[in-house]
C-alpha cells in the first residue's frame, strides 16, 4: 500500500468475547487473539472490526488458526469451497401413487426468508423441476425440462403469457421456461405439474402457477421431452441457495398439502416426505440445514450458519388435511 509503517488497532470477537489486537509491520505475522470457552457443539462466531488506524488501511486478513484438544468440523474439501461457500441443498422427497398425472403442491416463504440467490423448489420430478426463485434484480417462476438421457433435446410445445422460453446447462442441456413475477413472503402460492407419455416415444411435461394475488391459475409452459415415456416420477421439493456468496444468509420454505392425480381422475393425499440433503451436506462440509413438520407443514432450513440442524434419511409426517384440490384440471389454461 505505499506505507513504511504499518500499525492498527482491530476488534475480534469471539463466540461473544471481544479481544483487542494490536496490529504492526508490513509483512506477514500471526497474532494470538485469546481463549475462549466453547460449551456446545456447533458454530462458532468470529467477527473482526477496525478499531484505530494510522494510515487508510487495516490490513488483510489470510487466515484463521484454532488450537483446541475438541474434535473441530468444518469445510475441509478446498476442491469443493464454491459448494461449501454456497452452503447445502436439502430436499423433501414424496412417493406417489402409479400412473400419477398430476402433482399439486403448495409453498409459504416466511417473511424474512426471502433472501437473494434462494430457489423455493416446490413440484421437481426425475427430469426437471418448478419453483420460485429470488434473484437480484427480480423474481421468477421457474420451469425447467433436462434433454433426454440420450442426448434428444427438449423442445417447447407451448407457453402461457409473459413466458420467457431458452436453453440452459447446469444439471444438463434443457429446456428452461420463467415468468418475471413479484411473489410475496408470507403468501401461499400453488404449483401444479402435469407428465404424461404423448403416445409417439415422447413425454410431455406441464406446469401451472396460482398466485393468490389475482386468484387464478396461471399456466408457465408445456416441454416435450423425446425417448421416454413416463408419469411422475422422482417428485420431490428443495431449497438450495445458488449465489456463492449469499451463504452466509439463511433461508426457510413451508410445504403443505401435498397431492397427486391418477390418469383415472383419483385424487391421492401424500402425506409422508423422505428428507435428504446434497453433497455438501452429507460430506459434512456444511451442518446449517433442517428439516421436518412445523405447524403440520413440511419444512425445510438451510444456510445461514445455525447450528441445530437436523439429521438426514428420515422421513416425516404431515397431518393430513383433506383439502383435495378444488382445481378442475381440464379447465386449466394452455396459452
Amino acid at each position: 500500500m505505499g506505507y513504511d509503517r504499518f500499525n492498527c488497532t482491530i476488534r475480534v470477537t469471539l463466540n461473544g468475547t471481544a479481544f483487542t489486537v494490536n496490529l504492526a509491520g508490513t509483512s506477514a505475522k500471526t497474532y494470538s487473539v485469546g481463549t475462549v470457552d466453547v460449551s456446545a457443539p456447533g458454530y462458532v462466531r468470529v467477527d473482526l472490526q477496525g478499531v484505530t488506524k494510522d494510515g487508510g488501511y487495516f490490513g488483510e486478513v489470510s487466515g484463521l488458526t484454532v488450537t483446541t484438544t475438541a474434535k473441530l468440523q468444518y469445510a475441509n474439501d478446498a476442491e469443493n469451497f464454491y459448494w461449501s461457500r454456497r452452503g447445502p441443498s436439502v430436499h423433501m422427497g414424496y412417493t406417489v401413487p402409479t400412473n400419477s398425472e398430476y402433482f399439486y403442491n403448495e409453498v409459504t416463504v416466511p417473511v424474512g426468508q426471502d433472501a437473494v440467490g434462494s430457489y423455493f423448489m416446490v413440484a421437481g420430478f426425475s427430469a426437471g423441476y418448478s419453483g420460485i426463485q429470488v434473484r437480484n434484480n427480480n423474481r421468477w417462476i421457474l420451469f425447467s425440462v433436462w434433454d433426454a438421457d440420450n442426448g434428444g433435446k427438449t423442445t417447447l410445445v407451448s407457453k402461457g403469457a409473459g413466458v420467457v422460453d431458452n436453453t440452459f446447462g447446469g444439471e444438463g442441456t434443457g429446456g428452461q421456461s420463467y415468468l418475471v413475477f413479484d411473489w410475496k413472503a408470507g403468501n401461499t402460492y400453488k404449483f401444479i405439474t402435469r407428465i404424461r407419455p404423448d403416445g409417439a416415444g415422447s413425454t410431455l411435461y406441464s406446469a401451472w402457477f396460482f398466485p393468490p394475488e389475482s386468484g387464478a391459475w396461471r399456466y408457465i409452459a408445456t416441454w416435450k421431452r423425446p425417448s421416454t415415456n413416463t408419469y411422475q416420477s422422482g417428485v420431490h421439493s428443495f431449497l438450495e441457495n445458488f449465489v456463492d456468496t449469499k451463504g452466509y444468509l439463511g433461508r426457510r420454505v413451508l410445504f403443505n398439502n401435498q397431492w397427486a392425480r391418477s390418469t383415472s381422475g383419483t385424487w391421492s393425499e401424500l402425506t409422508a416426505a423422505r428428507f435428504t440433503g446434497d453433497a455438501t451436506a452429507t460430506n459434512a462440509q456444511r451442518m446449517d440445514y433442517a428439516g421436518g413438520v412445523e405447524n403440520g407443514q413440511f419444512y425445510l432450513h438451510n444456510c445461514g450458519f445455525f447450528s441445530a440442524y437436523v439429521t438426514l434419511d428420515q422421513t416425516f409426517n404431515r397431518p393430513a388435511t383433506g383439502q383435495q384440490p378444488t382445481v378442475n384440471v381440464n379447465t386449466l389454461p394452455t396459452a
